[in-house]
């Protein structure tokens, strides 16, 4: 049935809905280092058995592709089994995955655990981003910007009791011990978390959302849906690329080693950049989140995706200083990291929340394939000799989501929840 904008007024959100974030956000945190603190392991993986390191870190591309394709079947379960069990299951085979590596001999047995690996983060990194969306109708950028940003910034907590731990032994050891810690937190938060009643969430009064809970298949059967499929896979690629080809442009750029002194540390450029991925990408899903709960969805897309193309543009131009290439990178990952709030809430927005583990968890394989096409990054700076070629061509994939976020995306779901009966009755919704 048609309905306006504004929530009813007797509806009340339930206070529980910030112990679920809380939770979401601690199960998050204990997910994030099987795909951010990998890169520690590799090196000594490498001394210990002396397999070639790309050898090695098929590993990480096993575990990137299940944990992002897999979540179309994860959603199912969460839409049909409420998200304290899938997350249960999600913590016992993210804290199996790192015991199967602490026994491994072969690169078999790295593949397996990452298999394992992949289907317990993918479990529970949907879930938790699921059940934001269905507590927080009214704040679901912040609230899923939140919950991503655990999974963006939490490693930054355990990062170095792993490589202590590392240094002084077996690798084995830390990836032993750190597995059955990071598995027993999941499992414990899990058994707390649950979704939301109808009557314990109430809609924005800022942002278009709809009332009719649209399935997988109505869903696929919308324009819209691959519109945001494709600015999505655009944004993450140019992402990815930029990213993953960091530490090899700053290399090539002569900036690498260079000493970065703020007077009260000094540290080289290239690691320098990388500390700031981690902070701006912790930053970056919360605050363009919020924003997006204030002026909309697809403005916000495009003041974010316009600043990572322009800044990417600006690092292949002045990159070769060493400042530059700090402060240009930070923009880039600020402007980089908020494609997983972003997206979420404006999926729910469309299509309702009811089977919204489904749907987003399609959308999110762009992730995947955006993986696939990384390293075509290198094979565009073969053929013409610099990385500004690579820069430039990501940078455009970024300006073109920014200009169909308005000129496209925004018309269509105006349109879109215009025939749903979903109504501008707020001041904020009635210039929309």
């Amino acid at each position: 049935m048609p309905t306006s904008a504004a929530a009813p007024a007797a509806v009340k959100p339930s206070p529980n809905r910030w112990l679920q974030i809380v939770l979401g956000v601690a199960c998050m945190v204990a997910a994030a280092n099987i795909q951010y603190a990998w890169t520690l392991f590799v090196p000594e993986i490498q001394k210990t058995f002396g397999w070639d390191r790309a050898a090695i870190q098929v590993a990480f591309t096993i575990f990137v592709i299940v944990q992002t394709w897999l979540t179309p079947i994860e959603g199912y379960f969460i839409d049909k089994y409420g998200p304290s069990r899938v997350v249960m299951f999600g913590g016992l085979m993210t804290g199996l995955a790192w015991v199967i590596n602490s026994y491994a001999t072969s690169l078999t047995g790295f593949y397996a655990g990452a298999v394992v690996g992949g289907i317990g983060v993918g479990c529970v990194y949907a879930t938790c981003v699921n059940n934001a969306l269905k507590w927080f109708p009214d704040k679901r950028g912040l609230a899923v910007g939140l919950t991503a940003g655990g999974y963006g910034a939490g490693s930054a907590l355990t990062i170095l009791p792993i490589a202590k731990m590392i240094d002084a032994g077996s690798y084995a050891q830390a990836f032993f011990t750190f597995g059955l810690i990071q598995g027993a937190i999941i499992m414990l938060a899990a058994a707390f978390m649950r979704a939301p009643a109808k009557d314990e969430v109430k809609f924005s009064t800022k942002v278009l959302q709809s009332r009719r809970d649209y399935t997988l298949g109505e869903a696929l059967r919308t324009p819209v849906f691959y519109v945001m499929l494709l600015m999505f896979t655009c944004t993450v690629t140019g992402g990815l690329m930029a990213v993953a080809q960091l530490g090899v442009i700053a290399q090539d750029l002569g900036v690498k080693n260079f000493q970065v002194n703020l007077y009260f540390f000094a540290m080289a450029a290239l690691p320098f950049a990388l500390m700031l991925d981690r902070i701006m990408n912790g930053i970056s899903r919360p605050l363009f989140g919020w924003v997006s709960d204030r002026i909309g969805r697809e403005k916000t897309m495009f003041i974010a995706f316009a600043m990572e193309g322009i800044g990417i543009v600006a690092l292949g131009y002045f990159g070769s200083n060493p400042w530059a290439f700090v402060i240009l990178s930070g923009i880039v990952f600020l402007a980089w990291g908020e494609v997983y709030s972003l997206f979420s809430a404006t999926a729910a927005d469309t299509f309702g929340s009811k089977h919204i583990g489904k749907i987003y968890g399609v959308l999110y394989c762009a992730k995947g394939f955006a993986a696939l096409f990384v390293p075509v990054g290198n094979l565009i700076m073969q053929a013409t000799g610099t990385w500004s070629t690579v820069l430039y061509t990501v940078a455009t994939m970024d300006l073109i989501a920014a200009a169909l976020a308005v000129a496209v995306l925004r018309p269509m779901l105006k349109r879109h929840h215009a025939a749903n009966g979903v109504v501008a009755q707020a001041p904020a919704l009635a210039h929309a």
